[in-house]
């Protein structure tokens, strides 16, 4: 289980985009170049919410300029399999969105044939140019919910989760043990393609925490569930916002946490604060109830009955008051990852404060709860006596966001006053 496996990461390739629209700015090193990344688009401030917080409304698409090989897909799933009306959303352009949502499902459903006859998810040229058609499919705004998708297609999304947290593991052990070999392997991190994702994520994640969880943050232990060989979201919390925080890192797989170890060999500082532990969260119990925080990746449970009862468990062992971050996918990027219903985590004991469904260089949604004091542990998921069963979901826009779009706004009205007052 690797950190998407949890997260912002899947074993895809982050499409070249129109540098005239916005510049790509990782560098593609070496072969292994199939890493789900997060396309830059276009966006408006829509409106302001009663609370301060923004909106946002996409202007288009950013242009792909490079394009993997063409290759001929052919579906192995009748169109009629995926006609469902309820899986797009309610619009007076229904019609053209139906065809649109059929379109894209049976691309994927294309993909997800060819994936599968992979010899191997090892980066490769092949690997890198089918996810890359993956991501190009996946990360724009779609009208699609794939939570309403027919049996047949939730079978093929299911499985095309799976391929990519598979090669996903496989890209973080490479990076991982070409990182080990340098001295200080914390200075070399930028030659993971696609580090900076993981900053934008953690910022994101930090910044919804203190605006959300009553009280602000200052956790003494943080737990992350799935950090796989690459902890990056550790890392970047530790170092970055959280500088006194000691983080538990647990991955189910013992040769992910030996390759993440190894990479804070020659820190004195966030090395010693970075613990790995080889365990299943299922037999996690009292340990639980030390974290102030607890970080549960995207891919860990990928299926939604999995992802509940990861949810009810820790639920029913987490301190009350103690936060839970939730990494989940909004629209089409529910191809890539799991898509984490709200209203299981209220049933699992938990209030639900935040929904972020980010729409830029952030490809997963976040969710931020806080662990209900009334008595919904064991019982919550069957009881649904969660705190979110009694209030609505607060959708709320990315607080960075927000806060870099007033800050321009500002800087252009300041602009235009000294403008005017020169003329």
């Amino acid at each position: 289980m690797h950190e998407n496996q949890p997260n912002v990461r899947c074993p895809l390739q982050y499409p070249d985009l129109n540098t005239s629209q916005q510049r790509h700015e990782t560098s593609l090193i070496g072969h292994g170049r199939v890493k789900l990344a997060c396309i830059r688009m276009p966006f408006q401030l829509a409106r302001s919410s009663l609370d301060g917080t923004a909106t946002y409304t996409h202007r288009g698409a950013r242009s792909i300029a490079h394009q993997a090989a063409a290759r001929p897909l052919h579906s192995t799933v009748s169109p009629s399999a995926f006609a469902h009306p309820s899986a797009i959303s309610n619009k007076p352009e229904m019609e053209y969105q139906n065809k649109e949502v059929d379109a894209l499902v049976q691309k994927i459903t294309g993909l997800h044939a060819a994936i599968s006859k992979l010899p191997s998810l090892s980066p490769c040229p092949d690997v890198d140019a089918l996810f890359t058609d993956l991501v190009t499919a996946c990360v724009p705004a779609s009208p699609v919910d794939v939570t309403k998708l027919g049996p047949e297609a939730q079978q093929m999304r299911e499985g095309l989760i799976r391929l990519c947290s598979e090669a996903e593991g496989k890209l973080e052990a490479h990076y991982s043990d070409m990182l080990a070999a340098f001295d200080n392997p914390l200075d070399h991190l930028g030659m993971f393609p696609y580090y900076s994702n993981y900053i934008n994520l953690s910022k994101l994640e930090y910044e919804l925490l203190v605006r959300y969880v009553p009280g602000g943050i200052a956790p003494a232990r943080v737990a992350f569930i799935g950090s796989g060989p690459l902890p990056f979201s550790s890392f970047v919390l530790a170092a970055h916002h959280l500088p006194d925080t000691v983080f538990d890192n647990y991955d189910l797989c013992g040769a992910a946490n030996e390759r993440a170890s190894k990479l804070f060999r020659a820190d004195t500082d966030v090395g010693a604060r970075m613990l790995f532990h080889t365990a299943d969260v299922a037999d996690l119990a009292g340990e639980l109830g030390a974290y102030d925080v607890v970080f549960l990746a995207a891919l860990v449970g990928m299926a939604a009955e999995e992802k509940a009862k990861v949810i009810a468990h820790l639920g029913a062992h987490m301190a009350d008051g103690a936060a839970l971050v939730v990494r989940s996918a909004h629209g089409a990027r529910g191809f890539l990852y799991p898509v984490v219903d709200p209203e299981d985590i209220g049933r699992g004991g938990f209030e639900v404060l935040a929904v972020c469904h980010p729409d830029d260089d952030v490809v997963n949604s976040v969710i931020i709860a806080r662990k209900s004091n009334d008595d919904v542990h064991a019982d919550g998921l069957q009881s649904g006596r969660g705190q979110h069963a009694r209030r609505a979901v607060p959708v709320v826009s990315p607080p960075c966001r927000f806060g870099e779009m007033v800050a321009d706004v500002t800087h252009k009205r300041e602009e235009f006053a000294k403008a005017e007052v020169a003329f």
